[in-house]
């Protein structure tokens, strides 16, 4: 694929709001309240927000540039900064296929809520049932095994998901351009609608003071610290190869340090319009202390319990359980087919290939791959899997993008194509190179020590995962240790195809960051 075949975005507003489609999914609808209220409000939203100015826009700004640099997905861009360093993007490339083949039963999940919105009419007042609505239709054992059962509706919903994704992103940049016109404002106009009905119930107030108030010595425990930092990266989509790649779609003349900012406060202010919904609604309805940092309790099981007690009316409650699942909806859509693009990127760059064919091509291995998440031990290994993806295998991403610009490449070079067609806002140096150089790489080397740390001496675990869950060994092994282990030599893996080719007559790109 040359570069001056490459697609490009139609206009700027395009790639900013791509960008914030993708920065913009579930976690912030579910996982940045729960953490909030498990860190004093306030305080959590205090660090956050300090963690996303010193460690998240840098880090952003970083992978727009050298893909808008390079015009090329995350392997080819690093093999063009440093050649040695292309199993970092390929390691990055992998480990978010594997996120995309999990996120579309997510976002399979949250299709079938919306269709079964339903359900919530003749269910006024009794939240243990609304509790058990999700459970009963995925057919859950809640352990690894049970593969003789198969949810349907969840099947049904997952080759829905797959279309949707295959359809948003089957022409690349143009079609993600004209999607996201609409996908990025329906789940505000969605959150807007819910933020006026849980402000306006009585106890919406102490909702509200728990979430903005700050509970300081919150500051001084160390798990704070982690779950911002964590979040800040998880809901930048950072570290995934999807913001090199929507770089590489870049005209020439992008304010890269501008949107960046924009795309960072935007995917914030979203985060909190979603914490006041949640803390507001939940107050309202008297389940203020049952909110969890785990998202999919939140979505699935705590807030159901809460959609019965919203009014006297089981109509009205089933039209604001649509709503809100419909918000999901559109958030997990612009997340999912964004992670899928960042992949197809690399492929068909790497190889020359169709880009069209190559999205087809993956969206097929991943729906099939997917399946395995469809049976009755689907939700145990989606469990695992996404544990060892967000809490392994991205950090470890982004501790060996942080060393291969900071200290293999050299930060002011970037910084320089950060800042190339920027007058009133230029990123500063201090502060740039600072952060790749120092704050990123030490800082996410911590996290992941404490991890580790965590994973063998937490006596919920002792070395396996959901220990405390019926998990075994095993799984873990198959689920965590393995896919860690190919994702992270799958530059490797690369590079025996690629030797295999060129024999054939294959030319890997040798493009070099120019000056």
């Amino acid at each position: 694929m040359s570069k001056e075949k490459r697609d490009s975005w139609g206009s700027r507003s395009q790639f900013i709001l791509a960008a914030i489609g993708s920065a913009v999914g579930l976690g912030n609808a579910w996982r940045f309240p729960g953490l909030a209220a498990k860190h004093g409000g306030g305080a959590f939203l205090m660090v956050y927000l300090l963690a996303m100015l010193v460690i998240g826009i840098p880090f952003l700004m970083m992978e727009i540039s050298i893909g808008r640099k390079m015009h090329r997905g995350v392997p080819g861009a690093f093999r063009a900064i440093k050649k040695s360093t292309e199993p970092v993007g390929w390691f990055a490339v992998s480990n978010a296929f594997v996120i995309s083949v999990y996120y579309a039963v997510v976002f399979a999940w949250v299709i079938m809520m919306a269709f079964a919105s339903y359900k919530f009419a003749s269910l006024t007042g009794d939240s243990a049932t609304a509790s058990g609505i999700w459970a009963d239709m995925i057919k859950t054992t809640g352990t690894t095994s049970g593969y003789g059962t198969i949810s349907f509706p969840v099947l049904g919903c997952l080759v829905i998901a797959w279309i949707l994704i295959y359809a948003c992103i089957r022409n690349g940049a143009g079609t993600v351009g004209k999607v996201v016109k609409y996908t990025v404002f329906l789940p505000v106009i969605c959150l807007v609608i819910l933020c006026v009905k849980g402000i306006l119930m009585p106890g919406a107030m102490a909702g509200l003071t728990k979430f903005f108030v700050p509970d300081f010595s919150s500051l001084s425990k160390a798990d704070i610290w982690i779950d911002a930092i964590g979040q800040v990266f998880y809901s930048l989509s950072i570290m995934m190869a999807i913001m090199v790649a929507y770089g590489s779609f870049l005209k020439e003349d992008s304010n890269i340090a501008k949107d960046a900012v924009i795309i960072a406060f935007s995917d914030f202010a979203i985060s909190v319009l979603s914490g006041i919904v949640l803390f507001t609604t939940m107050s309202g309805t008297g389940q203020l202390d049952n909110m969890s940092s785990s998202g999919i309790a939140t979505a699935f099981i705590i807030y159901p319990q809460s959609i019965v007690l919203l009014t006297n009316s089981g109509v009205a409650n089933a039209i604001f359980a649509f709503v809100f699942y419909f918000c999901l909806c559109t958030l997990a859509i612009d997340s999912a087919f964004s992670i899928i693009e960042g992949v197809s990127t690399a492929v068909s760059d790497k190889f020359h290939l169709s880009h069209k064919k190559t999205t087809l091509a993956l969206c097929i291995i991943a729906s099939i791959l997917s399946l395995w998440f469809v049976t009755g031990g689907g939700l145990a290994w989606l469990d695992i899997v996404d544990k060892w993806c967000n809490a392994y295998s991205l950090i470890l991403v982004g501790i060996l993008e942080a060393i291969t610009i900071g200290w293999l490449f050299d930060p002011k070079k970037v910084l320089k194509e950060v800042n190339r067609n920027t007058q009133s806002f230029k990123m500063p140096a201090w502060w740039f190179v600072t952060s790749i150089k120092i704050f990123a790489p030490i800082t996410l080397a911590g996290f992941f020590i404490w991890n580790i740390i965590d994973l063998f001496t937490n006596e919920k675990t002792l070395g396996i995962y959901g220990r405390d869950s019926g998990y075994s060994l095993a799984s873990n092994i198959i689920g965590g240790w393995l896919i860690l282990a190919l994702c992270l030599f799958s530059g490797f893996i690369v590079k025996i195809i690629e030797k295999k080719l060129e024999k054939k007559g294959y030319k890997p790109d040798e493009d070099v960051w120019e000056d």
